[in-house]
């Protein structure tokens, strides 16, 4: 291939990459990412907060005890990752579940 051609291929490909990278940043942005932190306490059993996890965040039951585990080792872990308008309900619920969550 000639020198010309070659630069030419290799301008265009850090044309589409560079688009491509500005198109992800963009997204990036129009979506914004939540998270359902879950707090430990001393009144609810890990069965409570593992069934609530599976019913609510719609987790398998490795990760719900996963999450039982870091919570209760750690004091709090991200349950559950999205958008506010689709964790806000779910939040709400294990809340009502008797559980100490908050979106951030």
């Amino acid at each position: 291939m000639p020198l010309f051609y070659y630069f030419c291929y290799k301008f265009l490909q850090m044309g589409t990459k560079e688009k491509n990278q500005e198109d992800v940043d963009f997204l990036e942005q129009e979506v914004n990412q939540h998270e359902i932190i879950l707090f430990n306490d001393d009144v609810n059993t890990f069965d409570h907060v593992i069934d609530s996890l599976i019913d609510v965040c719609d987790h398998t039951s490795e990760q719900a005890e996963q999450c039982a585990y870091l919570v209760h080792y750690k004091g709090k872990c991200a349950v559950k990752t999205g958008e506010y308008k689709e964790l806000k309900p779910r939040c709400s619920r294990l809340l009502t579940l008797g559980l100490s969550a908050e979106i951030v």
